[in-house]
């Protein structure tokens, strides 16, 4: 079984849904490797023990990671993408373009989240045909989960629509929905997600840049597939 989390980040560009398959067997690994992060970053900065790896908030020292130095906090995600490129996971990151998804389709665009969605559930069916696996999918907590689920249900008895329609086959059960700060596993891909999301920031200090793109190498092996869809472009 691959126990697969997911979670989202935006800006006014660009609409990200990031998805980590984890293998049963490394669950409880990888979990137990992001508190060790945490508890490590307690016993050096005073950071609460039970503190949520949140990308946003390490990124910009908000909530618990306020007050701790900048220096520190890289080093934090730095562990913590270490921690998951050092262990049997796959990366799927999926994005659309959200100016261009209005223009084209008008009044009748769905909605950035339920595309990327539908998109990031066919890779991970995909994903899992080829393993010869199932997967389970546990998202952070968003609004609509009920149309989210019911959405899923519609995808394995018509298909995901769009120009490479697929019936989900090997995703099992429904949609769960976990509270970010009640797994690590939510907590990784949300790391994973907010990072690369920034790799695509126009205009991104040089500096800055750098240490994304040295972070993003810790995980960048374990990514299985990755594209960003710009509806315009289709047209020509």
């Amino acid at each position: 079984m691959l126990l697969t989390y997911v979670d989202e980040s935006f800006t006014a560009r660009t609409y990200w849904i990031g998805a980590l398959l984890v293998p049963d067997a490394t669950a409880m690994p990888l979990s137990e490797a992001l508190d060790q992060v945490v508890t490590g970053a307690a016993k050096s900065y005073g950071l609460p023990v039970d503190a949520e790896l949140h990308g946003y908030d390490i990124f910009h020292g908000r909530r618990g990671w306020k007050g701790i130095p900048p220096r520190a906090r890289i080093a934090v995600y730095r562990a913590a993408m270490a921690a998951v490129g050092a262990h049997d996971v796959a990366i799927i990151l999926r994005g659309v373009r959200r100016a261009q998804l209005a223009k084209r389709y008008a009044d009748s665009a769905r909605p950035a989240h339920e595309v990327v969605l539908s998109h990031v559930l066919e890779r991970v069916d995909g994903y899992a045909a080829s393993r010869g696996e199932y997967a389970l999918v546990i998202a952070d907590e968003v609004h609509d989960q009920a149309t989210h689920r019911a959405d899923l249900s519609r995808y394995r008895v018509s298909g995901t629509g769009g120009y490479r329609s697929r019936k989900l086959t090997r995703i099992v059960d429904t949609l769960h929905f976990a509270p970010s700060h009640a797994s690590r596993l939510v907590q990784a891909v949300d790391l994973v997600t907010f990072l690369f999301q920034r790799l695509d920031l126009p205009g991104t200090d040089p500096r800055a840049a750098a240490v994304n793109e040295q972070l993003w190498g810790l995980v960048a092996p374990r990514c299985y597939h990755c594209w960003c869809w710009d509806p315009m472009a289709t047209q020509s």
